[in-house]
């Protein structure tokens, strides 16, 4: 990949220019279109298959990287000097002459979620990239050819998508039919359908769950806020309510990118990398974001360029992991041609070369404003920014991955979502190691995980904020819980300390407790603290040999106690690139209250737990 010399006057934060974002999509498109059949329709990337199969992995190869070209092309108004378009437009009709059948082009069949489903994802990206360069790609094909392509897609439509963003897929295909005159009772229903799910999964504050459970992570960007903005767009459209929401999102998401440009290392599919910054450039495509041109490019260029910098692209191609190859950071359906969902991020790319978003000098990213404390009720997330390092802190009291109909089976344990807090610059330690950010209670010596989320709420003040929720604790053998157990957990953030408040109520006697403060390895640039402050005995640091996204090797900080009946703990941890700071001046316990003095400022600070209760759900706390 050959970038342009760097433009620091345009760009004095990264450097990088439109013409680098171009000049990147072209490379990666080069490098992908080696391993290309031989007619094209589909690029069987090198590396572990998915478990759909290397097929399927095949139709991703094209399908994911065809939304590359398409907006490549798409925003330099059908300038084509590399000859995509033609490449994509014989594997398509190569894909879909006789589609289902095993050969080395022949697309498979969209079927239902449960019954290789993964097509269904690719339909949209195939007919997202139809939408985007129609007049140069669609309408030059045969009529034969078109009939073939839409009856491929149409299927989409008639197929059981996964119970969550997956209902967006048949969406828009159903988006690109009717553009192209297909119109039919299909397309209507699909698109109905869609509507009135994503409704039903908004939470408040621009966030959505993905599905009906409690995952909230950056498919609210990629997807749930990406497809019917970008559908009404392309249509000449302006749909308020879900622009309005779009808008409400960045305020909180563009505070997830860190000073080094890195997204926040949170929930699923991170391997899509600088995908994360999907919804960024939307919102600046479509002028409805609270970031300014300048902020936007900062905020998108600075993740391009983190991954490009740290090996996340491999003789050309990008790999399954996040920096470079990381099997933890994947899941089941991972497969070689999954990273290129990263070509969502070449969105941006739409906006013409004379606008704004890359004419307007960059300026500072959110996180390089003031400290921030950021509380969203809506998903139980509380957002913590410290402008000194450039770090951000996500602490997790909402977002879960649980379904409704499924139980709290320790063994679908998910580092991804179950840690109290994740950041910009550390990753959670692999599923076998000791877990980081973790409040465990051990019962006859086997640890608990934190399954379901029960948010208690979220709330700031006067530069801090707290975010609090409750969660039954479920351990991988003997038995799953322990009847009447449970773990009331409270965060509260100011700066770059972290107060961690945990009650366990109807623990058994003889049983212990442990918190695990962040992973960080030898060569780290931040560091991490753990200070037991009440309710701890002992202290000591764990190793993770397997180590995370963001180190080979990594150690982190742990307290122990013991519990039985109710028992309150409380630490302060921090997580921080800059000279280590007291965190509190003096701190008083009582029976189901704490007060504080903040150093620093000398602010104080209450917080009454309320009295535990045995059964039922537990008081929300009050914080003044």
């Amino acid at each position: 990949m050959r970038l342009p010399e760097e433009d620091r006057n345009l760009s004095p934060h990264t450097g990088f220019t439109r013409a680098h974002w171009v000049a990147a999509a072209d490379g990666l498109l080069s490098a992908a279109w080696r391993w290309a059949s031989p007619r094209g329709a589909r690029l069987d990337l090198p590396g572990r298959p998915a478990h759909s199969g290397v097929r399927s992995d095949g139709l991703e190869g094209y399908a994911r990287t065809f939304l590359a070209a398409a907006f490549r092309v798409a925003g330099e108004q059908g300038a084509d000097p590399h000859g995509w378009l033609g490449r994509y437009a014989e594997g398509l009709a190569a894909g879909t002459a006789t589609p289902g059948r095993d050969d080395h082009e022949s697309w498979p069949l969209i079927r239902d979620h449960h019954i290789h489903g993964q097509p269904m994802v690719e339909s949209a990206s195939v007919a997202l990239g139809l939408r985007l360069t129609r007049e140069w790609l669609w309408d030059n094909l045969d009529p034969a050819t078109q009939d073939r392509v839409a009856a491929w897609l149409h299927d989409a439509l008639t197929h059981v998508p996964a119970p969550n963003n997956w209902y967006l897929f048949p969406y828009t295909v159903a988006g690109f039919l009717e553009s192209v005159g297909r119109a039919s009772t299909h397309t209507a229903r699909a698109r109905t359908r869609a509507l009135e799910l994503l409704e039903t999964w908004y939470r408040g504050q621009g966030w959505y769950a993905d599905g009906d459970g409690r995952a909230f992570d950056h498919y609210n960007g990629w997807a749930l806020h990406l497809y019917p903005v970008l559908d009404q767009h392309l249509a000449g459209e302006r749909d308020t309510v879900h622009q309005a929401r779009l808008r409400e999102h960045l305020d909180s998401f563009s505070l997830l990118f860190g000073g080094d440009g890195a997204p926040i290392h949170f929930g699923r599919s991170l391997t899509y990398r600088f995908a994360a910054t999907a919804a960024i450039g939307l919102g600046a495509l479509t002028g409805d974001t609270p970031l300014t041109p300048g902020a936007s490019r900062r905020v998108l260029s600075g993740a391009l360029r983190y991954f490009l910098d740290r090996g996340s692209v491999t003789d050309g191609l990008l790999s399954l992991g996040w920096h470079g190859p990381h099997e933890p950071t994947l899941q089941h359906y991972s497969g070689p041609g999954s990273p290129y969902w990263a070509s969502k991020a070449f969105l941006c790319l739409l906006a013409a070369p004379d606008h704004p978003l890359w004419t307007e000098v960059e300026q500072p990213a959110p996180v390089e404003g003031p400290d921030r404390v950021l509380a969203l009720p809506g998903p139980g997330l509380l957002v913590q920014t410290t402008r000194a390092d450039g770090i951000v802190r996500l602490h997790n009291h909402g977002s879960d991955h649980v379904r409704p109909h499924e139980p709290e089976s320790a063994a679908q344990d998910d580092p991804h979502y179950g840690r109290l807090v994740y950041s910009t610059h550390t990753g959670p330690t692999a599923k076998t190691n000791p877990a980081d950010n973790h409040f465990s209670v051990l019962v006859e010596g086997i640890r608990s995980v934190r399954r379901r989320i029960r948010p208690l709420g979220a709330g700031t003040g006067d530069g801090w904020g707290w975010a609090a929720s409750w969660h039954r604790p479920v351990f991988p053998s003997g038995p799953p819980m322990v009847p009447g157990l449970r773990v009331e957990s409270l965060t509260v953030a100011k700066g770059a300390v972290e107060l961690r408040v945990h009650r366990v109520v109807g623990a058994p006697q003889g049983a212990a407790v442990e918190l695990t403060g962040w992973a960080t390895g030898p060569d780290s640039l931040v560091r991490s603290g753990l200070a037991g402050l009440h309710g701890w005995t002992e202290q000591d640091e764990v190793r993770a040999p397997q180590g995370t996204a963001y180190t080979p090797f990594a150690t982190l900080p742990r307290l122990c106690g013991t519990a039985g009946g109710t028992t309150l703990h409380l630490a302060v941890a921090t997580l921080s690139g800059a000279p280590k700071a007291k965190a509190l001046n003096e701190i008083t316990v009582g029976a189901d209250w704490i007060e504080l003095v903040w150093a620093g400022d000398g602010a104080r600070l209450r917080i009454d737990l309320g009295a535990p209760v045995l059964s039922g759900e537990p008081a929300l706390p009050v914080l003044r």
